[in-house]
């Protein structure tokens, strides 16, 4: 059973095995839902999808895998109810409210395509708006099309879910989209990054060793408890972050990704910088003068093993990378394009994560200059630019 739901889903980009389908299989059989299409979406995303950034591929997918079955034009139909003026769904009468003897006296569809059937032909011969009716699409009645009504089983067209009885409902979307190319959550940026990870076992032995307990056990004939260090994402992370100026329109992002990186990274440093490094960073914006840090000493302090990633749109004056004294603050004594090769030579891996549109990367020459520097190194700060850069940090 569903296998063409497996499939279905697989098309639209949603990694799922088949012991996810032997699992919705062994669910149906033990009737963890039954005549509920709601519950029953609800199930098969529980089980197959097992992480939320594809939920929206799922709710395509789910409805691409409904719509196979009916015979009828689904995008005619979809047209025509977009068509129908807002108006006809306007609540002005008070919802419809039917007993469980008055619901079930109600003349049923014998199948979804004989629904979708009735529904067609109401398209067709309706012209106005009806409240209160048990036929046409309209609000607070018994019709099975429309909203706010009473009805077994219907098609759900505008308002909110009430009585859970609606066989279909035209275009609901439930989640935000979590394309590749959207501005990120701190939570979407934080499933990212974990593409980052190299585990280890340091500190303190605190965490019960359950083979290698039950192995001294039967060793010394009585309980011998066998403790090792918790096992942690060994990585160590150092950022730095462009402020002030054209980054003032991204901070909101860049917040969010400070955020997701100090949840998933134990040993995680950052730092500021404004358009490019120069001879100093600095730890703190209100305290900037008094928490500078050299360049020099960043690079001697921190070792080549740490994964460094620049924040920042990339977008200054050509002379802030190329010219000695480009700085728009002070007279740098190296242009700002020495020091980035500086560090991209002391560290193994160094990448670049840029909050501008990616397609109007080509029209600012200091985008390709460091794109240069850092041999392509470059990525748009979006979901799947996150996970590139991320598995590029972790090679």
């Amino acid at each position: 059973m569903f296998v063409r739901l497996f499939y279905t889903l697989r098309k639209y980009g949603v990694p799922v095995t088949t012991q996810e389908l032997l699992d919705l299989n062994r669910a149906i059989e033990q009737q963890l839902v039954f005549a509920d299409a709601e519950q029953f979406y609800l199930l098969v995303r529980m089980l197959m999808v097992k992480d939320e950034r594809y939920f929206d591929k799922f709710d395509l997918a789910f409805k691409a895998y409904l719509d196979v079955v009916e015979p009828l034009s689904q995008e005619d139909i979809l047209n025509k109810l977009q068509q129908l003026p807002k108006e006809w769904f306007d609540l002005e009468l008070l919802e419809k409210n039917l007993t469980e003897q008055q619901r079930a006296e109600l003349q049923q569809a014998h199948s979804l395509a004989e629904l979708l059937q009735q529904l067609e032909q109401r398209l067709k011969e309706q012209h106005k708006k009806h409240q209160g009716g048990n036929k046409m699409i309209g609000t607070g009645g018994t019709s099975p099309f429309g909203a706010y009504g009473d009805h077994p089983a219907g098609i759900r067209i505008g308002g909110p879910s009430r009585k859970r009885s609606a066989v279909k409902v035209w275009e609901q979307r439930q989640y935000k989209n979590l394309d590749d190319e959207q501005h990120l959550t701190s939570r979407q940026m934080q499933l990212a990054l974990r593409y980052l990870r190299r585990f280890a076992r340091q500190g303190i032995a605190q965490e019960l060793d359950i083979h290698a307990t039950i192995q001294a056990t039967a060793k010394q004939g009585m309980l011998d408890v066998q403790l090792v260090p918790e096992r942690r994402n060994g990585v160590k992370v150092l950022m730095l972050f462009d402020v002030g100026g054209s980054m003032d329109g991204y901070i909101q992002q860049c917040e969010a990704l400070f955020s997701a990186a100090k949840t998933e990274f134990k040993h995680l440093d950052y730092f500021y910088f404004h358009n490019c490094i120069y001879d100093h960073v600095w730890k703190d914006n209100q305290r900037r003068r008094a928490s500078q840090i050299s360049t020099w000493d960043l690079l001697h302090k921190y070792s080549a093993d740490y994964r460094v990633i620049l924040v920042g749109d990339a977008s200054m004056a050509p002379y802030e990378l190329q010219s000695i004294g480009g700085s728009v603050e002070y007279m740098n004594d190296e242009t700002g394009l020495v020091w980035l090769q500086r560090i991209r030579q002391h560290f193994q891996k160094t990448a670049w994560l840029n909050p501008e549109d990616q397609r109007y990367w080509t029209y600012t020459k200091t985008i390709g200059l460091i794109q240069q520097t850092f041999e392509q190194h470059m990525y748009p700060m979006t979901l799947k630019g996150i996970e590139d850069m991320t598995k590029y940090l972790s090679r």
